[in-house]
């Protein structure tokens, strides 16, 4: 017997680890939120950097620039961005790349995205663009390769664990027609735990989330990046210190829901979680990849001349303008918005590392 809320097929009381129930809310083709819907803007369930400021992209465009100029401005280059979402970015990117002949010349420009939906939205918005779409990295054979990902790391889903008698036991969901989702726990899986405990910034938990689905995802960025040289710069909102509880939280019409409330919205409210960057960072270094120092995004963006990016503009600018670009730049930059909140990590192989917005 199975209970299809929102037509997902969950057998009644099954145990299903948070990571699958997770996917398949989000992902399930034709069902999953990312696959019937377009969730970015004021009329959908949240919004981006790259929607809310067109100067967001313009700067970070530049740090690409910055990058390639670093790398000895190589005749094949490569750049990545994954998740690209209703393609707002790549689309300052574009045209911004365009400014820089020799660095246009040269460059390949790839976006990697799972949902038919948005790949549509993307290809509509880009049309007559140099972009290729890719589901692999595979057509990616020559030259540095950079990555950039903002916001795709937390879309991601995650497993959680629970810290009991030294034991590691997986949280999972079950469905129930009548009292909706229920929490349980089952013994955690042995190539589980084996892994967990190779990372020093989870020992000492009582409560673990590990983005297993996630770092399966950067393996093949990391490999790809150590056969090529390059690197990858993620933007996300999370935490560096230890937070010993769960980060899950469900996103509609621009409002944090309550986790209880999941289970009358499967596929119609997005489902993300905090990145722990002090594991990223470890993770990475593990994989032989060297990593700048995690700033946040405040301080990466105002290392990268973003203030002085919007003076310049802002002559130009009506009154009405100029008013929407300041509310723009203090939800991009204060300390209790998005500035303080979202982390920037890049993880690189390269000879220099002398790389912009870090110092």
């Amino acid at each position: 017997m199975t209970y299809n809320p929102g037509y997902f097929n969950f057998k009644l009381k099954k145990l299903i680890p948070i990571d699958e129930f997770i996917e398949a809310v989000l992902y399930e083709p034709n069902i999953g939120y990312y696959t019937k819907k377009i969730p970015f803007g004021s009329q959908g369930d949240f919004v981006t950097a790259p929607t809310i400021s067109n100067l967001f992209s313009e700067i970070i465009t530049i740090w690409v620039v910055s990058v390639w100029e670093k790398l000895g401005k190589p005749k094949t280059f490569n750049f990545v961005e994954l998740g690209p979402g209703d393609g707002s970015f790549a689309k300052v990117f574009v045209n911004t790349i365009k400014k820089f002949p020799e660095l246009n010349e040269s460059i390949n420009i790839y976006l990697y995205e799972k949902s038919e939906l948005l790949n549509n939205v993307q290809k509509k918005k880009l049309k007559g663009s140099k972009i290729k779409w890719i589901r692999n990295f595979d057509k990616i054979k020559k030259g540095p390769v950079i990555f950039f990902g903002n916001e795709f790391f937390d879309a991601i889903p995650i497993k959680q664990f629970l810290v009991e008698k030294k034991s590691l036991l997986e949280k999972c969901y079950s469905v129930d027609p009548v009292s909706g989702l229920d929490e349980a726990y089952q013994k955690a899986n042995v190539e589980d735990v084996k892994k967990i405990k190779t990372y020093k910034t989870l020992k000492g938990l009582k409560f673990i989330e590990f983005p297993k689905l996630g770092f399966l995802e950067l393996d093949k960025i990391v490999k790809k990046i150590n056969n090529l040289s390059g690197g990858i710069l993620l933007i996300d909102y999370g935490y560096l210190n230890v937070i010993n509880r769960s980060t899950l939280q469900t996103v509609m019409k621009n409002k944090k829901m309550n986790m209880n409330h999941l289970f009358k919205n499967l596929g119609r409210a997005d489902i993300t979680s905090l990145v722990n960057f002090s594991l990223l960072k470890e993770y990475f270094l593990k994989n032989k990849l060297k990593v700048k120092k995690i700033v946040s995004q405040k301080f990466f963006l105002e290392k990268m001349g973003i203030i002085e990016r919007a003076k310049v503009l802002e002559k130009n600018m009506t009154f009405k303008q100029k008013d929407y670009m300041s509310l723009t730049l203090t939800r991009l930059l204060h300390k209790e918005l998005m500035g303080g909140l979202f982390k920037v990590i890049f993880a690189f192989k390269s000879k220099n590392s002398s790389f912009l917005g870090f110092k």
